[in-house]
């Protein structure tokens, strides 16, 4: 199995701040893998680096061998990386719908003429965004609220819709981050099913950041271990949980990292 992406030496500093530091690590193609730290740990920074809201200080990111660190964010989509927020980002005036048949028109094969014209090629297109937007709401258990107002929904169903928005640009990488925050332990559990379904129907690569255990023991194939911004550890769950360098730096000395955190 290849890796899809390669972090090398990856440096981000914020004035003498360094909030990354000489982090390397890979991610195999087809795999789940998740980046874990303790607040402050730099994880999210690694997100935005990756996804081009900030730009590096120093090293590389390769995704499919291509460098992506100094694109603009609506670039790397185009590649093929997407993302959800640890704070949720919605059109919340706009239904369940409209927020994911948005997000689709993103891939849309018309131009501004057939729009204006309404001719068959934009009446295709626009049955074909639909059908991939009814597809994308089935997946997330969001047809029953198709109509309603983003604004209105639980928390645990924006989560889903923003995943849902995530995966309508067909990633080849989809970058989660903290996508269990604010979940019941039942939600947790249906969303580890539903994240091993999403990188098998779309067969894109998952990269999860969580503070929920259970969540990345039990999906992870492997794990990297951020603190104070560098790289602790690196390896499968059963390598993570029982590092004691981990449970130092992530739980504190006296407690295990386990999967059932």
């Amino acid at each position: 199995m290849s890796d899809i992406l390669e972090v090398r030496h990856l440096t981000k500093r914020f004035g003498g701040l360094t909030a990354v530091d000489d982090v390397s690590f890979s991610v195999a193609e087809g795999s789940i893998a998740g980046l874990i730290g303790p607040n402050g740990a730099g994880k999210t920074t690694v997100f935005n680096l990756m996804t081009g809201i900030y730009k590096v200080t120093s090293g590389e990111i390769m995704f499919e061998g291509k460098p992506v660190h100094d694109l603009d964010p609506h670039i790397v989509a185009e590649m093929g990386v997407t993302r959800t927020f640890q704070n949720i980002r919605l059109f919340r005036r706009l239904s369940v719908r409209d927020n994911i048949l948005t997000a689709c028109h993103g891939r849309a094969d018309y131009n501004v003429a057939d729009s204006i014209l309404h001719t068959p090629r934009y009446r295709q297109g626009e049955r074909r965004l639909a059908t991939e937007s009814e597809r994308l709401m089935d997946l997330m258990n969001l047809t029953e609220v198709a109509s309603s107002r983003a604004s209105e929904l639980p928390y645990g169903l924006q989560r889903r819709l923003e995943i849902a928005r995530a995966l309508a640009v067909r990633p080849r990488l989809i970058l989660l981050d903290e996508p269990a925050a604010g979940m019941n332990p039942d939600e947790t559990m249906q969303l580890m099913a539903l994240i091993g379904r999403i990188r098998d129907e779309f067969a894109c690569t998952v990269l999860v950041i969580e503070h929920r255990m259970d969540l990345i023991m039990g999906i992870c194939e492997n794990i990297v271990v951020l603190n104070f911004g560098r790289k602790l550890a690196e390896g499968s769950p059963e390598v993570v949980q029982n590092d004691p360098a981990v449970i130092e730096a992530y739980l504190g000395a006296h407690e295990e990292v386990s999967a059932h955190a």
